[in-house]
């Protein structure tokens, strides 16, 4: 009888290893291509990175070097103004739908989402060229809007999900204590859910910073360094294909180098938002 235990504990503790081993390897064959285009591009892109390349505007057509830093600025302007537009509405839209889980408006706001999350983004740069570009002419403010639109889904998908994971008692034991309605939404519903809506956050905004359609479409781009959000504004991911798509190899090299600066801003925003998100995290 012991013999037949053993044997049966062995058998069930090799599967457990085999069937975890396995696993183990699917996820690492996962990383493989993410950890691969990583590599390639810091191969291709560090040697072009330097304090010039950061700090010069790009050189006339026909001209050698050059470097990002209108595309670098108009970048950081259009999605800190994508993410004041977008975050505050996301946020609320998503609060909205987490204490409402029922009700026509909720059903037609949460099929509105989904169906504007699967709308591929050249298209909202079409809609944004249509409504916006065409009466006001190419602007930071219309591919900001586009951005945001695009933002909205994750923020309230996330924002929704998040607080419905917490425990109903938090807002029973507002409301027993005497606070207003929303005051126990905002001051303990969201601040324990802070972590997964900083999450979605974080997403929404990585989900933008390397959109190109939308912003060829509204930004258009400028050779020059401009502050005007009423003007065309050079951005990061416009620069890259412009330059990868230009017939002079050297303009190539910079691409990479473009392509490297905005894989490491999104790699260090992604860095500062987990140690964010476990200083603010509360344990339930």
């Amino acid at each position: 009888m012991n013999s037949k235990l053993t044997t049966k504990i062995k058998y069930r503790i090799g599967k457990n290893n085999l069937y975890q081993g396995t696993i183990t390897g699917l996820a690492f064959l996962v990383t493989v291509p993410l950890i691969a285009i990583i590599l390639y591009i810091f191969k291709q892109g560090i040697t072009q990175i330097n304090w010039n390349f950061i700090t010069k505007l790009p050189k006339p057509a026909g001209e050698a070097g050059g470097g990002i830093a209108n595309a670098l600025f108009g970048t950081l302007v259009i999605v800190v103004l994508a993410s004041a537009i977008a975050i505050p509405l996301g946020i609320l839209c998503g609060i909205y739908l987490s204490e409402n889980k029922k009700g026509r408006l909720a059903y037609w706001c949460r099929l509105c989402v989904d169906v504007l999350q699967a709308v591929p983004s050249i298209i909202i740069g079409i809609i944004a060229y249509l409504w916006i570009v065409k009466p006001f002419g190419y602007s930071a403010y219309s591919a900001s809007i586009a951005l945001a639109i695009m933002m909205l889904p994750i923020l309230i998908r996330s924002t929704e999900e998040t607080l419905k994971l917490l425990p109903g008692s938090l807002k029973e034991a507002g409301l027993a204590l005497g606070l207003p309605y929303h005051k126990v939404v905002l001051k303990i519903i969201v601040p324990c859910g802070i972590s997964g809506i900083l999450s979605g956050v974080v997403l929404s905004v990585a989900r933008i910073a390397g959109e190109t359609a939308p912003l060829i479409f509204t930004a258009f781009g400028n050779n020059f360094f401009n502050a005007n959000l009423a003007k065309p504004m050079a951005t990061l991911p416009v620069v890259i294909y412009r330059y990868a798509t230009d017939a002079q190899n050297e303009l190539h090299d910079l691409a990479w180098g473009a392509s490297l600066i905005l894989l490491l801003s999104v790699l260090l925003l992604n860095i500062l938002t987990k140690i964010a998100t476990r200083k603010w995290n509360t344990q339930l």
